[in-house]
């Protein structure tokens, strides 16, 4: 995979020809519009040059012969090309508008789909802020490019280009003395090119940061007002906003300085103009309605290069902002979704899970831990149709990790996970996945409807949501909603209780009808009466299939067909509830202790597992 670590700060090139390439992709399917709009901004270019020339004429020629049907329809013909420069002006502005969202669109859209394919291991380096950053300012930056960058800059230069040639056509003279200037605009430009480029760098990591920090805080807003965190997390939250405001100003006080500058030069321009066009004028060599139009064009001159500079700015914001884009594109999943052999079964049935010499490490972060240590070694258990194998363990004995690896959330270093003796790996995820249930026990669902949340991974009837929603008794829970299976629940399931969201997560394993059921502690918000209804749902669906389930009590996997005691990522025991207890080892112990908790286990629930 290549490197997680998404720079916000790092200083971006001011023009690569690769990244050029890469987004002109993604304007190639809209062509159509970016030409409009270039073929519109040539043609805006070259009615600018219409009024200096009506001016001229009507000073030089109408006025002296005092034609004034001529000034009349001189000034019939300026309305005209205004009328056609507000036009065009308007056309190419909703083309490039146009041209910048699709072609955004379709940015943001593969960005999203490129996020859902990255590994875990990616979300775990990571910080949410900061690829939420990407999908939103980043592409914002690159619209911005489309719409006010390329295709607006080549409308310049050649309004640019247009001008200087009339110009010097009309009276090089006068043309030298209105460019002296130009040194002095392109030294105050690159000033500000460089002073700005400081400044929306920092821009950019602070608004990342802030995005970052945000989203961790209200993801776990409970945790903060449970320890009364807010007037801490608002001091530090006033300081990554201070940071960025201050950035802001930066950035303000640099263009605040940069157009009056400009302003005053264009100024000095047009007087040293007029200056040297008065003896001209006095000798006869110049006209005066040449002077006026002159004064017109070298005005119309500066506004484009003036604006050159703040397009170069918008060039180089989009390239930093491409690169970054680009990289996170270019990261490659640490899971390659590269099988492709099959595992057939029949409707309810179960498969054959085998671990084999199974050991992993998670992926070391950074140049400081080269090496992360074993969270698994040497692991290996079989669980055919039917049955049910819990693992049990301290935190940290790598519970959590073998249902990670099973899903193929990672890869193992050593050994092989395989179903029905197919390699996991030589399977696609999709299908992987698809044979398998998994009850969390921090359950998530999505801000939508009851039923589209139990329907997740099958396009499933109504009927067939309803019939799920009953073998685990969720439907009495949903039958109390406002609208029942059409109630849109809140983010994370936030309108409904632990306990009614764990219901609605076994109506969706049960819908999908998986070969493997994972369950990780699946009744442990569950109160007594409710369970006991889960546990009769739960032994029809595990009736024929396989069952791999993570026990924090024990006292609900003591039917298991065989129970893994995990200690320091290995297999230290393993056996049935009884020849566990009769070996008198850790199981036993904490057998006990647990029983001494709860009161020798009187009042708990019925035990997961069959046979």
């Amino acid at each position: 995979m290549a490197d997680t670590t998404l720079d916000d700060d790092r200083p971006g090139p001011v023009f690569d020809g690769r990244l050029a390439r890469r987004l002109a992709g993604y304007v190639r399917p809209h062509i159509g519009l970016a030409a409009g709009a270039l073929a519109l901004l040539l043609v805006e270019g070259l009615l600018q040059l219409v009024g200096p020339l009506l001016t001229r004429q009507v000073i030089d020629v109408a006025l002296p012969a005092r034609d004034f049907d001529a000034v009349g329809q001189l000034a019939m013909l300026f309305v005209a090309s205004l009328g056609l420069q507000f036009g065009t002006d308007y056309g190419q502005m909703v083309l490039t508008s146009l041209l910048g969202q699709r072609a955004m669109h379709d940015l943001r859209r593969d960005l999203f789909n490129h996020l859902q394919r990255l590994s875990i291991a990616f979300f775990d380096a990571t910080p949410v802020g900061r690829l939420v950053t990407r999908v939103t300012s980043d592409v914002e930056s690159l619209n911005e490019l489309f719409t006010a960058g390329v295709i607006a800059g080549v409308g310049d230069l050649a309004s640019l280009l247009a001008i200087g040639v009339l110009m010097f056509s009309m009276d090089w003279r006068l043309t030298l003395a209105a460019f002296t200037v130009v040194p002095g605009i392109y030294l105050v430009s690159h000033l500000f090119q460089s002073r700005v480029r400081a400044a929306y760098r920092d821009i950019r990591g602070r608004v990342a940061k802030l995005n970052a920090f945000l989203q961790e805080r209200l993801t776990g807003i409970r945790v903060v007002q449970l320890f009364g965190r807010e007037a801490d997390e608002g001091r530090t939250f006033a300081a990554h906003n201070a940071a960025h405001r201050d950035a802001q100003l930066t950035s303000v006080r640099v263009y605040a300085l940069y157009f009056p500058a400009i302003e005053l030069l264009t100024t000095v321009a047009l007087a040293l103009l007029i200056v040297s066009a008065v003896s001209r004028v006095q000798t006869g060599l110049v006209t005066v309605g040449t002077v006026a139009a002159f004064l017109q064009l070298s005005r119309r001159f500066f506004q484009p290069l003036q604006d050159l500079s703040d397009k170069y700015n918008i060039l180089q914001q989009a390239m930093a902002s491409a690169e970054r884009i680009f990289q996170l594109l270019d990261t490659t999943p640490t899971v390659p979704d590269t099988g492709v052999r099959h595992v057939a079964r029949a409707p309810g049935a179960g498969v054959t899970v085998a671990f084999e010499g199974v050991w992993f490490r998670y992926p070391a972060r950074g140049a400081a831990v080269p090496e992360a240590p074993w969270v698994l070694r040497d692991v290996s258990f079989t669980v055919r149709p039917g049955e049910t194998v819990a693992l049990i363990g301290h935190t940290g004995a790598g519970k959590t990790t073998i249902v990670s690896l099973l899903l193929r959330f990672y890869d193992p270093q050593r050994g092989r996970i395989t179903i029905d003796g197919v390699d996991i790996r030589e399977l696609s995820v999709s299908e992987l996945r698809a044979l398998v249930g998994y009850v969390q026990q921090d359950i998530f669902l999505f801000a939508d409807d009851v039923a589209t949340n139990i329907r997740l991974s099958a396009p499933l009837s109504d009927e067939a949501v309803a019939q799920a929603a009953a073998r685990v008794g969720a439907d009495r829970v949903i039958a109390k909603l406002p609208g029942g299976y059409a109630h849109r629940l809140a983010e994370r399931g936030a309108s409904v209780s632990v306990g009614e969201r764990q219901l609605l997560s076994f109506a969706r394993a049960v819908a999908a009808d998986p070969a493997l059921l994972v369950l990780d502690e699946a009744t442990s918000a569950v109160d007594s009466r409710i369970e006991a209804d889960i546990q009769r749902a739960l032994r029809e669906l595990m009736a024929g299939r396989t069952t791999v389930a993570i026990a924090h009590r024990l006292s609900t996997i003591i039917s298991a067909n065989e129970i893994l005691v995990m200690h320091h990522g290995e297999v230290l025991e393993r056996g049935t509830h009884e020849q566990l207890l009769e070996a008198g080892g850790l199981y036993t112990r904490l057998y006990r202790l647990e029983g001494q908790g709860a009161g020798d286990g009187n009042g708990v629930a019925a035990p997961v597992g069959g046979g």
